[in-house]
């Protein structure tokens, strides 16, 4: 028997803050490196401001994949929602 779709879910605040927090924490690095490392890049390969920037907004771009994923995979072992 499938569940009904009157179901109501309720919202667990400790998962979705703990994986909040955790993203924080995680994003900060991930975007910092990215950033930082796009700068390093660009002074090793002798780019310019323009090649330097490109480079952070590729790292910037796998840094958001690389922190959706963290979600999803966090989402999986702390579940945001619990039927009632």
């Amino acid at each position: 028997m499938q569940p009904s779709t009157s179901s109501k879910s309720q919202i667990m605040w400790p998962s979705v803050i703990t994986v909040i927090s955790a993203a924080i924490l995680i994003g900060a690095e991930v975007f910092g490196a990215a950033f930082a490392g796009g700068w390093a890049l660009a002074i090793l390969f002798g780019l310019d401001d323009t090649g330097a920037h490109i480079l952070q907004a590729v790292l910037f771009t796998i840094g958001v994949l690389i922190m959706i994923a963290f979600i999803r995979a966090a989402q999986r072992v702390e579940p945001f929602t619990r039927r009632a």
